[in-house]
């Protein structure tokens, strides 16, 4: 992995990474009272805010690893290679989680049509991932990491 490309993932990871917890504030500010109330289905909105939990952490991790890997000739090709394949498993992990939060969003305050199309786009997502990540993570001398 060149060396701009490490920094790139690095800088691009850490920055989604705070876009996750902001997000996550705005469900809380917004959803808690109504999850108080009884408005909000209260099994939904806990893995909610699980799948925001999974995605910040899995971005601050994919971050670490691209970091890891952007250190250069301080570290072996093949150990650089470990981290950023690390990295892509931790940042496809949180993209999947961040994009799945807004279906449990829609189906704890009971918007089941808007909800379901939305859930329908993230199986479709999914399954494009499944099918096409093994081909562009990132390259290397067939080394499993």
């Amino acid at each position: 992995m060149a060396d701009d490309i490490a920094v790139a993932n690095v800088n691009r990871t850490y920055t989604i990474a705070g876009t996750s917890i902001a997000i996550f504030t705005f469900t809380l500010f917004f959803l808690y009272p109504r999850f108080k109330s009884g408005e909000a289905h209260a099994l939904l909105f806990q893995a909610t805010i699980v799948a925001m939990a999974v995605a910040t952490f899995s971005f601050v991790f994919a971050t670490l690893f691209y970091y890891a890997a952007s250190l250069g000739r301080r570290i072996d090709d093949v150990v650089r290679l470990k981290y950023s394949r690390r990295g892509d498993r931790f940042w496809l992990l949180g993209y999947t989680c961040l994009f799945l939060a807004p279906s449990l969003i829609l189906f704890s305050i009971g918007l089941l049509a808007v909800a379901s199309f939305w859930l329908m786009l993230w199986m479709v997502y999914l399954l494009f991932m499944l099918r096409y990540f093994p081909q562009v993570r990132t390259a290397g001398t067939g080394e499993r990491g």
